[in-house]
């Protein structure tokens, strides 16, 4: 008895003292990593870009933060003059004059459902459209047909839904542009909200890959003087876009034009599988539509990165076209009659990205593009001008580095706002010869760099194919010991519409990859092949297997960093994402769960059969099912269906009512970890949309404490609390 107690004392004096080798980390440690998120990065960030605000005599005012609060600005272009002032009234702008610091793309008001010249604005009421006048607040009902389900100027792409009209008013304010949306066959989807006492349903309308009925818009043109609604003589097209998955990519009626005197309109007619465009040309009085041109793609076609660059030119019958079909993204001029070639205007073996600005009596086209430079980041933006014969492409703004511009309302000036991440904000105003007129703010980031903060490190690795350049970010702690071994962790965005990170202007936080990384860690984000913004080529790499998530790029990624930084663990690597990267990190602990070890998968995609039609037809292509089997092109690239190959520590998380991703889609995973008898953690937030909303720092600490339990092998505080608090100088 007396052994049995001393080998009872022994064994629990090896527990205790194990446990007291199990490094922890404190409240003050969580506090340091907190200083590196943007509610308290911001603040110490001064004189950061410009964007300015246009008045109608040529001059703009703009506001920029200072470490005592705001200064006011007002430039004059012509004369390059530039005052300041500490207050707004004392620029000496008229009251009624403050300008506007944004111009609709097609004209007119920045806020789609209010008329060109402001008198008007529209909205939904039972299923049918109404004008109200702004002035007397009249209202006046436009369409009488208009039911459940069968709907007037409907905004529901399932993944998106609103009361806001999707619409397009005519350059003169009399007409609308609009459709029916036929959803009244297509599947619904349900949510229950979490509350005390009867539950209620939320429903909406939200079709599936492989669904037979997919919502489809009946186009229509309405008077708004008289009511009168003019059916387009064309069948019914699916609620598709050329540049995104919805008919509305910027909150107005995508891929539509009015001419310039409002009696005939373009549009594209998408199929449902993106590979098919058609351009048509209707007469607004008669609803007689004329074909112009098709276009069909082997995958899927895509209008531009993040805007539409098609556009439509009666003044000179002609059309401009964007196209990826030689392998890059190029600009080509178009006969409007006949539908035939004119000539090719953009040239070289780089992608062209956005049409900026059209100067159709000079014959000139502003756009932006990336990878012109030899040697420089391919998703640093720089902006081009070219004549419409191809002749005189011009780079405007040389300086290596994203550059983001605005031209002014005459379109004789643009604001050049441009960086990278490791380089703050220069802004300069330049005319349309890309001659520096003035030189407006450099960002201030002394203060910043006092309080401990660095930037991350740009890098860049070779692919899968051991060729091509893929190109990141690095971020380190400020403490780093490279005489340790740290923990990498993979923030990862697999796209295929984005990538993992997002514009390469500056910031002085990137989400939380800098506080990761001052718990003790090196966090990576990469680019891997499938990210749009380069050829179509790459963009397509992983057309029809979304479920390769460019996961292929991220191990052999962080394999050549850990080559070059040997302060890096591969034996401890980490991953996580959310929505797109939810999907990609529950792949990357499924499929290679040799090389990730600890993953966060937030409110993932898990199984695109279970996600909105648009976004995996475009991506994947159409269902298909082998009438062998039964089994569909889409089933191996279901997580759940690799659940059972996890070994590692996987937290799964997802709101409870997210509308864009139904939570459905975690739940299947979580059915197949069971059924796999696997240990994991789980995260249902309450109410919660996509985004998390005002349980997102929960979650991002909940984040914070797994890596460090089970990556770092340390005990996290307990429940600390990360607190918001907005830039005080905002408000002065």
């Amino acid at each position: 008895m007396k052994n049995l107690l001393v080998s009872i004392v022994l064994v629990t004096m090896g527990v205790v003292s194990a446990a007291a080798q199990r490094p922890a980390l404190t409240a003050d440690d969580y506090a340091r990593a907190e200083k590196m998120l943007s509610y308290n990065t911001d603040p110490l960030v001064d004189r950061n870009g410009v964007r300015a605000t246009w008045l109608p005599d040529g001059r703009f005012w703009y506001r920029v933060l200072t470490p005592t609060g705001s200064e006011y600005v007002i430039v004059n272009p012509a004369d390059g003059s530039r005052k300041t002032a500490a207050t707004f009234n004392e620029l000496g702008v008229p009251a009624i004059a403050t300008g506007t610091g944004r111009v609709g793309r097609r004209g007119g008001s920045a806020d789609p459902a209010t008329s060109p010249d402001g008198k008007r604005t529209v909205f939904i009421r039972d299923y049918n459209l109404w004008v109200r006048d702004v002035a007397t607040g009249k209202e006046t009902q436009l369409t009488t047909d208009g039911v459940k389900d069968f709907g007037y100027a409907t905004n529901n792409a399932g993944w998106v839904h609103g009361p806001n009209p999707i619409v397009l008013w005519s350059p003169d304010s009399k007409k609308i542009a609009t459709f029916q949306q036929d959803e009244r066959n297509v599947s619904d989807a349900f949510l229950v909200p979490v509350g005390v006492g009867a539950q209620k349903l939320d429903t909406w309308k939200s079709a599936l890959p492989g669904d037979p009925n997919v919502p489809m818009i009946h186009r229509v043109i309405i008077d708004a003087d008289t009511a009168k609604v003019t059916p387009l003589q064309v069948a019914p097209d699916p609620h598709r876009s050329s540049q995104c998955d919805d008919i509305s990519c910027d909150g107005g009626f995508t891929d539509n034009y009015w001419a310039p005197d409002s009696k005939t309109l373009a549009f594209l007619s998408t199929s449902r599988d993106h590979k098919i465009e058609k351009l048509r040309v209707a007469d607004a009085a008669t609803g007689a539509v004329r074909e112009v041109y098709q276009e069909t793609a082997k995958t899927q076609f895509e209008s531009g990165a993040g805007e539409v660059n098609w556009r439509y030119l009666p003044a000179t019958n002609e059309f401009i076209w964007f196209t990826e079909r030689d392998g890059w993204g190029r600009l080509y001029l178009y006969d409007l009659a006949t539908g035939q070639l004119k000539n090719q205007i953009t040239k070289g073996d780089f992608p062209v990205w956005q049409i900026a600005k059209i100067d159709e009596p000079g014959r000139v086209i502003y756009f932006t593009a990336g990878g012109s430079q030899p040697g420089v980041d391919p998703y640093y933006g720089q902006l081009f001008r070219v004549n419409f014969d191809g002749s005189g492409m011009k780079l405007l703004t040389p300086e290596p580095a994203n550059h983001t511009v605005a031209f002014s309302p005459d379109g004789k000036y643009f604001v050049d706002n441009f960086s990278t991440p490791d380089q703050p904000t220069t802004a300069v105003l330049r005319d349309t010869t890309g001659k520096l007129v003035l030189n407006l703010e450099k960002a201030d980031v002394s203060r910043l760099k006092a309080a401990g903060w660095q930037p991350p490190i740009p890098y860049s690795v070779k692919a899968r194919d051991g060729k091509t350049d893929l190109y990141g970010l690095l971020y380190l702690p400020t403490h780093l010991d490279k005489n340790k071994k740290y923990p990498i962790i993979d923030y990862i965005y697999p796209g295929p519409q984005g990538g993992s990170v997002g514009s390469r202007s500056f910031s002085s936080a990137r989400n939380d990859n800098q506080a990761l990384a001052e718990l003790g860690f090196v966090v990576m984000q990469l680019d891997g092949m499938c990210n749009p913004q380069r050829s179509k080529a790459f963009h397509d790499s992983c057309y029809g297997n979304m479920a390769d998530n460019t996961l292929p790029d991220q191990v052999e990624g962080i394999k050549q960093l850990a080559a070059k930084y040997p302060f890096i663990d591969t034996d401890r690597v980490g991953i996580w994402g959310h929505s797109g990267g939810g999907f990609a990190t529950a792949a990357a602990m499924f499929r290679y769960p040799d090389f990730f070890k600890v993953g966060i998968s937030e409110s993932g995609n898990h199984d695109n059969r279970n996600y909105e039609d648009d976004w995996g037809e475009r991506y994947d292509g159409l269902l298909v099912k082998d009438p062998a089997t039964g089994k569909s092109n889409y089933d191996d690239q279901a997580n759940e269906n690799f659940a059972k190959n996890l070994k590692g520590h996987l937290m799964l998380a997802h709101g409870t009512m997210d509308d864009n991703v139904p939570p459905s889609n975690t739940y299947l995973v979580v059915d197949a970890l069971i059924k796999a008898n696997k240990d994991f953690d789980l995260v249902m937030i309450p109410n919660a949309h996509h985004g998390y909303a005002s349980a997102a720092p929960y979650m991002m600490r909940r984040r914070w404490d797994y890596f460090v339990r089970y990556l770092l092998g340390a005990d996290p505080p307990k429940e600390y609390v990360l607190q918001f608090h907005p830039d005080p100088r905002v408000s002065r």
